[in-house]
């Protein structure tokens, strides 16, 4: 049981060894015992890692053979409060995501509206648009007669009624609307 209990203390030291001109770091003594030890592992520590490790029996047995059943008792309260903050902070967290991921369906059904929405406005202004379109196709245009036909003809005299310079007959002038008709074009335009 000491034997057991040494070695887990020599595995929280760091040593630094050098070989063949190459350092490394370890948790064991170096070969022919030409290293540094840069940390010395303390009974705290080696309790807690063996705690950590899910090594309680070993744990136990460690501060046991050192009579140090007090520490032993402190680091098993310790470790247990520390895992059971982390077990709340799991739960916290994995609450949050969820609130989040609620949140973020919510908000792509929200924009999810607003674009049907937006695109139901669009597609009424131009159904509107289109129907008054047609309707202004439906109906005749009349332009009234340009000004020139109520003048003279050039070369009319003011004796010849009803006649030209030649002595033909020309039909009065018209004062009724005439009607043009029209014809749609491409991207919504008239022409007439």
């Amino acid at each position: 049981m000491l034997l057991a209990a040494a070695g887990a203390a020599g595995a929280q030291n760091i040593y630094k060894c050098t070989q063949a001109g190459q350092v490394a770091y370890t948790d064991h003594p170096c070969p022919g015992g030409n290293g540094e030890l840069l940390h010395q592992a303390d009974d705290t520590e080696v309790i807690d890692r063996y705690l950590r490790l899910g090594q309680d029996a070993l744990a136990k047995r460690y501060a046991e053979s050192r009579h140090l059943e007090a520490l032993y008792q402190q680091r098993v309260d310790a470790h247990q409060q520390a895992m059971e903050e982390r077990a709340q902070r799991q739960t916290d967290d994995a609450y949050v995501a969820e609130q989040r991921q609620r949140e973020a369906q919510q908000q792509a059904l929200t924009d999810e509206a607003a674009e049907r929405d937006r695109l139901q406005a669009e597609n009424d202004a131009l159904r509107q648009q289109n129907d008054q379109y047609q309707d202004q196709l439906s109906h005749p245009v009349y332009n009234p007669p340009p000004a020139y036909w109520g003048a003279p003809y050039p070369g009319r005299h003011d004796g010849h009624d009803g006649h030209d310079d030649h002595g033909h007959h020309r039909p009065p002038p018209s004062r009724e609307p005439v009607f043009h008709p029209c014809k749609q074009l491409a991207g919504g335009r008239t022409q007439c």
